[in-house]
């Protein structure tokens, strides 16, 4: 899975890295309309979420350098330098991150209640580009157990979705 980082060129790797750990980080992740000529979204999502577990995998197990090389084996040396410089820079934070993560879970079972927060930011700026955006939440069923995956969506990403998830139907009614 993070063998599709490779599509993307080696220069516009670390700011893509670096937006993906922005995203573990609890900000803004990069955006499918950023990079929808690199990937299909079916591999974005494989991509983001590969990318993401093995940012927080290799920082909450305190991986070394070696190891965090040896299960990069499969990308190619710049891609592979890219993930290991971008964990290196922002490790600190990112395990900031996760321990937040974990305290605020824990508060939230001692408590016995779920509880979902949405923050809205604005400024004058912000409202000025009258951009509506959609928050798609679902529920994906892989290998028998349900994952839960958040899209944020323009008006044109959104459009993009239902094309292509009308022609995924016509293609599964046609095999019927």
């Amino acid at each position: 899975m993070i063998k599709l980082l490779e599509k993307l060129p080696p220069t516009e790797c670390p700011k893509f890295l670096h937006r993906v750990v922005d995203g573990v980080c609890g900000r803004d992740p990069p955006r499918f309309g950023d990079y929808g000529s690199t990937w299909s979204l079916p591999e974005w999502m494989e991509v983001l979420d590969g990318l993401s577990l093995f940012f927080r995998f290799a920082v909450g197990k305190k991986c070394s350098d070696e190891e965090v090389q040896e299960s990069l084996l499969d990308l190619g040396g710049g891609h592979r330098e890219a993930v290991l410089a971008c964990l290196k820079g922002r490790g600190k934070e990112i395990r900031q991150a996760l321990v937040e993560r974990t305290n605020a879970v824990s508060s939230a079972q001692l408590h016995d209640f779920d509880w979902q927060i949405k923050l809205a930011m604005s400024s004058d700026k912000i409202s000025s580009l009258q951009m509506a955006l959609l928050s798609l939440s679902l529920d994906v069923k892989q290998g028998g157990a349900l994952k839960p995956v958040t899209l944020e969506l323009n008006r044109e990403e959104l459009q993009t979705l239902i094309n292509s998830l009308e022609a995924a139907n016509k293609v599964v009614l046609q095999l019927k």
